[in-house]
């Protein structure tokens, strides 16, 4: 089931993506949120014309660093033998087709396309073996990255945390396997700059969930990120950047300057 968070003139709403009415895709919205009680309703519209938003605005987005050896080695560094947790604000948010702003106090901003994971109920302490009864599902993200910042600061919250960071979408997938080896793919203008596997994470998905719950509770919402595989690289303004997931669909976001 793929769920979306799109824009109505009362504001956001919740839907599932249906491919089964008529020759169009639809969006049939629901009475409630994705990982949370919830009931359809009879109000249909074409995929094609609603506005998606960010699927969701979570409390946090811990991501992992390091999580691909290949993007470790090209990094400069080795896989670290636990888990490479940072974070990302809230305020990083951002949906498909909305703008990646480059900061004026970058000169190196990147991409890294990653598969996320949001949690879909209260998740504390939780052993590996249960944490996918934690998971709501899945959607493509970009960690964007100020990288001579990162490498300046010696520490990440900066480079990482500027508004418009993390683009998250098109959708809320439940129906990934990320154990199953899905594609993960970024794309400029076209161009493929990283094509990677979950069957490379160094730490699968329930691991990480189990990991980072045992140090901080999970509320529904959250959202994890699992890391990038190798091929970063540097946006510039009016460039083009997509995040391909096999079985999510493609984020997709232009790039521009700030203005302010």
């Amino acid at each position: 089931m793929r769920f979306v968070r799109v824009l109505r003139p009362d504001g956001p709403a919740y839907g599932i993506v249906r491919d089964d009415v008529g020759e169009q895709t639809m969006v049939q919205l629901i009475d409630g949120v994705p990982f949370g009680d919830w009931s359809e309703t009879e109000q249909v519209a074409p995929l094609d014309s609603v506005r998606l938003l960010a699927p969701v605005i979570p409390t946090k987005i811990l991501c992992i660093g390091k999580n691909y050896a290949d993007h470790a080695t090209e990094m400069g560094g080795e896989v670290p033998s636990e888990p490479l947790v940072f974070l990302k604000p809230p305020t990083a948010v951002i949906g498909p087709d909305d703008p990646i702003v480059l900061p004026a106090l970058s000169q190196d901003v990147q991409h890294e396309a990653e598969l996320a994971v949001v949690i879909g109920g209260l998740a504390r302490k939780v052993p590996i073996d249960q944490a996918g009864l934690h998971i709501a599902g899945y959607p493509g993200a970009n960690d964007v990255t100020a990288r001579d910042l990162q490498r300046r600061d010696n520490q990440w919250t900066r480079a990482k945390g500027f508004d418009t960071f993390c683009p998250l979408g098109p959708w809320l997938d439940t129906d990934v396997d990320p154990t199953q080896g899905v594609r993960v793919q970024g794309r400029v203008n076209g161009d493929p700059r990283q094509d990677g596997s979950t069957a490379d994470l160094t730490f699968g998905v329930a691991e990480l969930v189990s990991f980072c719950s045992q140090f901080m509770t999970l509320l529904p919402g959250d959202v994890l990120l699992t890391g990038t595989p190798a091929g970063v690289g540097p946006l510039v303004h009016g460039d083009r950047v997509e995040v391909d997931i096999d079985g999510l669909g493609v984020l997709a976001n232009p790039v521009q300057a700030d203005t302010d």
